[in-house]
């Protein structure tokens, strides 16, 4: 079962945004916190090239996505989330790696990454350097670990 990383493409962005909703109630989050995210996480088709979305798949089937915001030198790891059913098989590697590889083809230093306290030791393991503590864009009084994560040359 290969996976394979590519562009998304238009049309798909109802099913990005569930996929973001349903990884996120995975760590187990009310239907309250999750419905204070929805917005914060719905991807809108004419969004998908400008943040440089791409799709993780595997045997046709999206097991999740990325994107990468701004431009160089510095950028944003916007959005990753991976379907719950294939987290920890190694989708979450692939796409960050992906998100690496683009970021230096496009002339980046490095991103940032606000991090949900869950996946703090996922972008600790791929290198990423905590920063400090920024708000969530959905939760008033709600921190998240600001991440900043070099591109090697």
């Amino acid at each position: 079962m290969t996976i394979s990383i590519r562009p998304a493409q238009d049309g798909e962005a109802g099913f990005l945004s569930d996929l973001a909703l349903r990884s996120k109630a995975h760590w187990g989050y009310d239907t309250a916190f999750l419905e204070a995210c929805r917005e914060e996480l719905t991807l809108r088709d004419p969004q998908l090239a400008t943040r440089r979305t791409a799709v993780a798949e595997r045997d046709g089937r999206i097991v999740g996505f990325t994107t990468l915001e701004g431009v160089a030198p510095q950028g944003v790891l916007g959005m990753m989330f991976v379907d719950p059913d294939a987290i920890g098989q190694g989708v979450g590697r692939l796409l960050f790696t992906h998100a690496v590889e683009t970021a230096r083809a496009l002339g980046f230093t490095g991103f940032t990454i606000d991090a949900d306290p869950n996946a703090e030791p996922f972008y600790e393991a791929m290198g990423g350097v905590p920063t400090g503590r920024v708000p969530s864009g959905s939760i008033s009084g709600r921190t998240l670990t600001r991440y900043q994560r070099t591109i090697p040359e």
